[in-house]
């Protein structure tokens, strides 16, 4: 009988341990679920946190990408950077040539100084071959060209161009005791021209099928006619009005008729920002006397006002 109690009292213990081992266990459980719904809100929460962190950044960085690609972009915004504008040019009086100090002067020399120094910039001028200033002005090693550069279809369509800022034609200059009056371009398509390669006459002496002879400049043009190595050649009339005849240096020399007349402009690269804001300035220039002053010293001409 007392074995038999004993062990009665022995299975109501067990049963005891076991249902407070099953009841820890449902506990647990619940907690550990608990736990676990709670922790996934607050892990949604941080991936979303990083997701617009990141978000921000791409758009930060495209926003200084695009910023990046505008000032890349913007001719003004390299000259700025470096504070000088180097501008291509000729020995080709009176729009640009040297004073007796050696220093660059003229009515382009003038005039590009002064609209340079608007925008912030100092000026410097580089000596180029006319017939590759296409080549030098895409290649960078100029940043405009501004010499009496004459409106043709190949400026045009291969640079950013200005409005007409003078007025120009393209002249047959030769020993003035063999001109005559009235002389007309089959008067002298016999005779041997000397003419500037790649400029306004060069193309004006071809059209007009003149035996022409091709030379690195006008004013080098003009010497060969001098010299007597030339007969003729063809050249700008502001040139030929500032280099032949009483009191300059070829007095034997004359303008002998026009060829065609034309416009100055001035050039940037395709697409440059530079462009619209040099005509700004030469509007504000026109507008307040400026400019026809500084014609009105050279002898030139100014072009209507578009």
């Amino acid at each position: 009988m007392k074995k038999f109690t004993a062990l009665l009292l022995a299975a109501v213990l067990l049963v005891a341990a076991l249902s407070a081992c099953s009841a820890k266990t449902q506990t647990a459980s619940s907690a550990a679920s608990t736990a676990s719904a709670s922790s996934a809100p607050a892990a949604s929460a941080s991936a979303s946190a990083a997701s617009a962190s990141a978000s921000a950044s791409a758009a930060a960085s495209s926003a200084a990408s695009a910023s990046a690609a505008s000032s890349a972009d913007s001719d003004y915004a390299k000259v700025k950077a470096k504070g000088t504008v180097v501008v291509g040019i000729t020995d080709f009086a009176p729009m640009d040539y040297k004073d007796d100090s050696g220093n660059w002067t003229g009515f382009d020399a003038e005039l590009a100084t002064q609209v340079f120094e608007k925008m912030g910039l100092k000026v410097e001028f580089l000596e180029i071959d006319w017939d590759n200033k296409i080549l030098e002005l895409n290649a960078g090693d100029i940043d405009c060209v501004w010499n009496g550069m004459t409106l043709t279809d190949e400026v045009l369509n291969s640079m950013s161009c200005t409005e007409p800022y003078v007025l120009n034609a393209q002249v047959v200059v030769m020993d003035s005791s063999k001109i005559k009056d009235g002389m007309t371009a089959d008067d002298v398509k016999d005779l041997n021209f000397a003419v500037e390669a790649g400029s306004a006459g060069d193309g004006a002496a071809s059209d007009a099928g003149f035996n022409v002879t091709q030379v690195s400049s006008q004013a080098n043009a003009l010497m060969e006619v001098a010299a007597g190595t030339s007969d003729a050649t063809v050249i700008d009339l502001t040139m030929a009005k500032a280099m032949t005849g009483a009191g300059t240096s070829y007095p034997n020399l004359a303008v002998a008729l026009e060829l065609t007349n034309e416009e100055y402009g001035i050039g940037f690269r395709q697409g440059s920002d530079m462009t619209a804001m040099v005509n700004d300035i030469l509007g504000q220039l026109r507008d307040d006397g400026s400019l026809q002053k500084l014609a009105d010293k050279y002898g030139l001409s100014l072009a209507e006002k578009k």
